[in-house]
């Protein structure tokens, strides 16, 4: 596997630059290597994505606060850091797992955050990331303490799902609550594995106690609702699902990566697996390890 991390702090320093009208422009530049992994959805406009998830620097406004932050993630040698955990990750799950299935090249694009908006700064601590496409990791991130010290733990989170679905199927119509939980929970203790509990994000330690206990129920009577428009309260709570206008299930935010880790937990339990190990498991096989009935 290639793992190429862009340069995107130089690029979003120079769309910076750029009038307001050219900065869309600019941006789909800087999120052109991801495209041709996405294409499995479509047609995807990648720009038009940034603007409605409303996570990602704003293009419409000048804001004071973007230069000196991507300024603090060079300083803190962000890319870098980046680069080498997925180098360790790839490193350890290849090993794990022989001839695993996997993007030849993966292509990691870091893009700025939007300081004003709750579900990155509040609910996430600053950072998060997609890489559910084999070849393409997309991170967004907001310099805090807490994801300048873990932004390279979430690309590694990220690569254990790129390579997860270069082995098993995702299909938006098909795909169930039972799989998407179980992938969080198999990256976040993969990330355990790699760098230890300390490294792990703020979303799989959301819940504990008796609210965990609630929310296992919940989820894993639904375990085998399926579609991804019927997914996001399941795993990002009913607050996320709302701003995405979906429909809330009685759940607090990322409910799912608690429960995920929670079922990976038993499974690597009962199994003697690592997460690494674990990675191009079919989810059927981890949730009877871990106990968790389903409909099949």
């Amino acid at each position: 596997m290639k793992i190429v991390v862009h340069d995107t702090a130089s690029a979003m320093l120079e769309l910076l630059q750029r009038p307001l009208a050219e900065r869309p422009d600019a941006l789909r530049e800087i999120l052109s290597p991801l495209q041709s992994a996405m294409s499995v959805m479509g047609d995807v406009d990648l720009v038009q994505m940034h603007e409605q998830g409303g996570s990602g620097l704003r293009l419409d406004r000048d804001d004071p606060r973007y230069v000196p932050a991507l300024r603090q993630m060079q300083d803190a040698g962000v890319w870098h850091r980046i680069e080498e955990s997925l180098t360790s990750g790839w490193e350890r799950i290849s090993g794990a797992v022989p001839g695993i299935k996997h993007a030849e090249t993966v292509h990691v694009v870091l893009v700025l955050g939007n300081p004003d908006d709750d579900h990155l700064t509040v609910r996430s601590a600053g950072y998060f990331g997609a890489g559910g496409f084999p070849g393409a990791i997309h991170l967004t991130m907001w310099p805090t303490e807490t994801s300048l010290a873990k932004i390279g733990h979430a690309a590694a989170h990220e690569l254990h799902h790129n390579v997860r679905y270069a082995n098993v199927v995702w299909n938006p119509a098909t795909v169930t609550v039972g799989e998407h939980v179980v992938a969080e929970g198999l990256a976040e203790a993969f990330v355990r594995e790699l760098a230890g509990e300390q490294a792990m994000g703020p979303w799989s330690r959301a819940l504990t106690g008796a609210g965990l206990d609630r929310a296992y129920e919940r989820i894993t009577a639904d375990i085998d609702v399926a579609g991804m428009q019927n997914l996001t309260a399941y795993v990002l709570g009913d607050a996320t699902a709302q701003r995405f206008g979906q429909q809330p299930v009685g759940l607090p935010d990322f409910a799912g990566y608690s429960v995920g880790l929670r079922i990976v937990d038993a499974h690597l339990a009962a199994s003697g697996l690592t997460a690494a190990e674990s990675t191009a498991l079919p989810v059927r096989e981890i949730l009877t390890n871990a106990g968790v009935a389903t409909s099949a």
